[in-house]
């Protein structure tokens, strides 16, 4: 309990830090909406002039854009990319901040295992995770239905916010993967930039190809795709499989390495 709340405690200024830049940024992009609502024809006929491929990149559904929820999942692909860097960050810093910061011999001397010490570590990360999350659901809300120019599903609404949830919880497991294999990390960031961003035009990619259903498996990014979510108020279960999968795999192979790996201090 005690490293749980010290990891927990550590991580409070940036888990603050990436809170508001993600309702910030949330509320930035909804405060377009009310303009757009206004003038719908005009902004779907210029949508509608963009190539297909495009519009599939940036999420554009034509049918619904004008609509909240229409409008709300454009921007929420963006959005989803800032809490994946979060997220990343997190499952890589976790286990190669003692190395960075040459203090893991005073850590792995006390008289606790190291399976103890990844627990720790990880519940803290989930912890900030879901933090960020209910913040962002709640403030979400609040802003959807303050500009909202009709009635929307509130279920889908959720279903859509629930994603980055998802989406944060695989990119913490990759993150902490990635850092294992690592024997000293100078520098999080150009690696957590690298894999997200990475991924995310792979993603971009899928969506312009033909077979999408069966290449959208390569990219974390399209496992949740927000036309379905809206038009079905549910999941695809195949790829929720693979997400799961994917955290549960990465998460027991972090530590079986972390528990056999030399960790040097210095």
């Amino acid at each position: 309990m005690n490293m749980f709340l010290h990891e927990l405690k550590s991580l409070r200024k940036t888990t603050i830090i990436w809170t508001v830049s993600l309702v910030a940024l949330l509320a930035l992009y909804l405060s377009i909406y009310p303009g757009m609502a206004k003038d719908a024809t005009d902004f779907k006929a210029l949508l509608g002039n963009y190539p297909a491929p495009v519009r599939a990149i940036l999420g554009i559904n034509l049918d619904t854009i004008t609509s909240i929820l229409g409008f709300y999942s454009m921007i929420f692909s963006f959005i989803v990319v800032f809490g994946a860097v979060q997220a990343m960050n997190l499952g890589v810093s976790i286990l190669s901040r003692e190395a960075r910061e040459r203090t893991a011999d005073f850590l792995l001397v006390k008289p606790v295992s190291r399976t103890s010490i990844v627990t720790a570590k990880l519940l803290a990360a989930f912890t900030d995770i879901v933090i960020t999350n209910v913040i962002f659901l709640a403030v979400s809300f609040i802003m959807a239905n303050a500009v909202k120019t009709s009635d929307f599903d509130l279920k889908a609404f959720f279903l859509i916010n629930l994603t980055l949830f998802f989406i944060q919880v695989i990119f913490l497991a990759i993150g902490m993967i990635c850092s294992v294999f690592f024997k000293k990390l100078k520098n999080i960031l150009p690696l957590s930039l690298g894999v997200v961003f990475g991924l995310y035009m792979v993603g971009a990619l899928i969506a312009t190809g033909k077979d999408v259903d069966a290449t959208r498996y390569i990219s974390p990014f399209r496992y949740f795709d927000i036309p379905y979510i809206i038009k079905n108020s549910s999941y695809e279960f195949s790829y929720m499989i693979t997400g799961i999968a994917i955290v549960v795999i990465s998460i027991i192979v972090s530590y079986i390495v972390y528990n056999k790996k030399d960790i040097h201090a210095v």
